[in-house]
C-alpha cells in the first residue's frame, strides 16, 4: 500500500535538523546549524553513491544514502557533519591531510563519533547503526584529540597501506577513501567524505569570518542551555580548541627563520619532518644566524615553566646551530641579558630567571634591541599575555608562546598558547 504521508528526502532532512535543535542536549548547536548551506544531491561518481560531505561550511547529503537510513541514524548523519564544522576540522588539521588523506579523515571521525556516541547511549537519540554502522568508532580513543588518534593510527598502520603517506606528493591524495582500497586500520573506514579541497578555496577572510560566526553561535547557544559550568560542556570546550603541540610549532619557527630557508621550497616538504607531523621545507640552508629569546618575569611564569622551554630551545638549537642565543629577561625593562655562542649553548638551561619586578611592558624588549643594534633573525617571546602597552613594534620574525592566557592573541607575529601542566 503506498504511504501518501511518505516524506521525501529533503524534508526528511529538515526534521532530522529541526528534531536536533529542539533537543535539550543540543540545544548549544541550533545556531551551528544554521550557518553554511545545507542540500541533497543525486550524482553518482565511479559507480558509487554519494553519501555525505561538508567543507566546513556547506553540507550536502547524498539522496540514495539518506534513504537508506531510519531516522535516528540520519539525526547521528547530522551532528557527525556539523561537529565537522564546530570542530573546524577541515582547517584545524589540514597538515595531517597532506600527509595521510585516509588517516586523517579517519582520526576526525574517531574524535566525532565517540562524542555522538556518549552522548546518544541512554536514549538512542542518534545511533551509528545500519549503514553508519562500517564507520570510525573505538573506545581505546577516547578523551583524544584528533592528533593523537591519528598518531596511533599511523602507527598501527601495515606497512604500505594508506593512501597519502609514503614517498608521494601529498597534494596527490584526494582524501576521498569510498571505495574502501588500501589497508585500514581496525578494519573501520569513514561513512563519510570530507571535502578538504573545499574547505581550502575559501578566503582566509572567509575562514576567519566563518570562525567567528560558529564561535559565537556556540556561545550564544550556551547562554540559551545555561550549561557551560557543566563537565560535559568543559569537554567540549577543550575539543574546540585546536589542539596543537607547541614543541612542534616552536621546532618550525626556529628552522624556518634561523636558518634562511626559501620558502617556496614548501611546495616540496621535507620528508624527514613529515613522521613527526611537522609540514617543513627542503632545501633548508646551512647559513645560522642569532636568535633572541624573551623571557617574561612576571610572577605567572615559574623557573619550572623557564627551565622546560629552555631545555626545548636547546634541543632545536643543537640541531639548527645558530651563531648565538640572546636571552633577555624583562618585565618593564631588561632584567638580564646573557649571550650563549654556539659552544656554549649546553649551559643555556642552567639559566635561571631573575626575580620580576611587577610590571610587563615588551616594548622594552624591542627599543633594546634596537639601541643595543642586536641583528637577530628572530625572536620568540614567553609571557603571560598581561602587556601594559600591547605587542609592540618588531622589524624581525616573532613568535608567542603565551602561557595559561588562551584569549590573549597577539596583532603581530605567529602564536601558540601553552598550558604550563603541558611544559
Amino acid at each position: 500500500m503506498l504511504m501518501v504521508n511518505q516524506l521525501t528526502e529533503e524534508q526528511r532532512l529538515t526534521k532530522a535538523v529541526v528534531s536536533i535543535m529542539g533537543s535539550p542536549k543540543y540545544v548549544y548547536l541550533a545556531g551551528v546549524l544554521m550557518i553554511g548551506d545545507r542540500c541533497i544531491v543525486d550524482d553518482l561518481a565511479d559507480g558509487i553513491f554519494t553519501t555525505a560531505y561538508t567543507n566546513g561550511r556547506d553540507e550536502c547529503y547524498g539522496r540514495v544514502f539518506v534513504s537508506r537510513l531510519n531516522d535516528a541514524e540520519l539525526r547521528f548523519l547530522v551532528l557527525h557533519e556539523v561537529y565537522h564544522k564546530l570542530f573546524r576540522h577541515l582547517t584545524t588539521w589540514k597538515h595531517l591531510y597532506l600527509q595521510d588523506p585516509e588517516l586523517a579523515n579517519m582520526a576526525c571521525d574517531y574524535v566525532i563519533n565517540l562524542k555522538i556516541v556518549d552522548d546518544n547511549y541512554q536514549d538512542g537519540f542518534a545511533t551509528m547503526t545500519g549503514e553508519l554502522a562500517c564507520g570510525c568508532y573505538d573506545r581505546k580513543y577516547a578523551g583524544m584529540d584528533t592528533a593523537q588518534v591519528y598518531n596511533l593510527l599511523r602507527k598501527d598502520q601495515p606497512q604500505g597501506g594508506g593512501q597519502g603517506g609514503g614517498d608521494g606528493d601529498p597534494e596527490d591524495g584526494d582524501g576521498t577513501p569510498e571505495d574502501g582500497s588500501g589497508s585500514l586500520p581496525n578494519g573501520h573506514k569513514p561513512f563519510d567524505t570530507h571535502d578538504w579541497e573545499g574547505a581550502q578555496e575559501m578566503s582566509d577572510d572567509e575562514q576567519r569570518e566563518l570562525a567567528r560566526e560558529i564561535d559565537e553561535a556556540v556561545r550564544q547557544g550556551a547562554l540559551v542551555a545555561g550549561k557551560m559550568g557543566s563537565g560535559g560542556d568543559r569537554d567540549l570546550e577543550d575539543l574546540l580548541e585546536p589542539q596543537v603541540d607547541w614543541r612542534e610549532v616552536l621546532r618550525e619557527f626556529v628552522q624556518t627563520t634561523c636558518t634562511g630557508s626559501d620558502y617556496s621550497t614548501y611546495r616540496r616538504p621535507n620528508r624527514r619532518y613529515l613522521s613527526s607531523g611537522i609540514y617543513m621545507p627542503s632545501g633548508v640552508s646551512e647559513k645560522v644566524g642569532e636568535l633572541v629569546v624573551a623571557i617574561d618575569t612576571s610572577g605567572s611564569i615559574g623557573q619550572t615553566e623557564v627551565t622546560a622551554f629552555l631545555s626545548e630551545v636547546k634541543a632545536i638549537c643543537d640541531t639548527v646551530r645558530p651563531d648565538k642565543v640572546r636571552l633577555l629577561y624583562w618585565d618593564t625593562e631588561i632584567c638580564r641579558d646573557e649571550t650563549y655562542d654556539t659552544h656554549e649553548l649546553d649551559t643555556l638551561v642552567q639559566s635561571t630567571k631573575p626575580k620580576g619586578g611587577g610590571g610587563t611592558d615588551v616594548e622594552c624588549v624591542t627599543e633594546y634591541i634596537r639601541e643595543e643594534s642586536i641583528n637577530a633573525q628572530a625572536c620568540i617571546v614567553i609571557t603571560d599575555g598581561d602587556l601594559y602597552r600591547g605587542w609592540g613594534q618588531w622589524t624581525m620574525p616573532v613568535l608567542w608562546c603565551v602561557i595559561d592566557n588562551k584569549h590573549k592573541v597577539p596583532d603581530v607575529g605567529k602564536c601558540v598558547h601553552i598550558k604550563s601542566r603541558e611544559m
